[in-house]
């Protein structure tokens, strides 16, 4: 670490700042928010005008402006995923982004599909 900086900043790894700084202390989404790494996000088209106005908040609307998984927007974000579940749930409910489901919520309960994929990797 630089001695400079005060121990706020690591030359190799950047910022130091701890997840749940970022999402208030939060480590789980709002309840009622579910989001899959497969969902697709997307901003609103609602304008953020009276929305916090954090570093993190604002790079993540930057890059739901396409339509972009969760996982994806985890990666390019560059923060771990569940603190872009938190901060993704307060965009959600702010009504700033909007989430499509990819996949049916629940276990999947095709047989078939899973006798499938089991005798698949038998043969591996």
């Amino acid at each position: 670490m630089n001695s400079d900086d005060n121990g706020w900043l690591d030359s190799d790894a950047g910022p130091v700042a701890r997840p749940y700084t970022l999402t208030g202390g939060r480590t789980r989404p709002r309840a009622g928010t579910l989001l899959d790494l497969i969902d697709i996000v997307a901003r609103s088209g609602q304008p953020p005008d009276e929305y916090p106005r954090a570093p993190e908040r604002i790079r993540i609307l930057e890059l739901c402006r396409r339509p972009i998984t969760v996982a994806d927007l985890a990666s390019a974000a560059g923060l771990p995923l569940g603190v872009v579940r938190v901060l993704l749930s307060d965009l959600v409910d702010a009504g700033l982004v909007r989430v499509s489901r990819q996949a049916p919520a629940g276990r999947v309960t095709d047989r078939d599909l899973l006798r499938k994929v089991l005798d698949g990797l038998h043969s591996l």
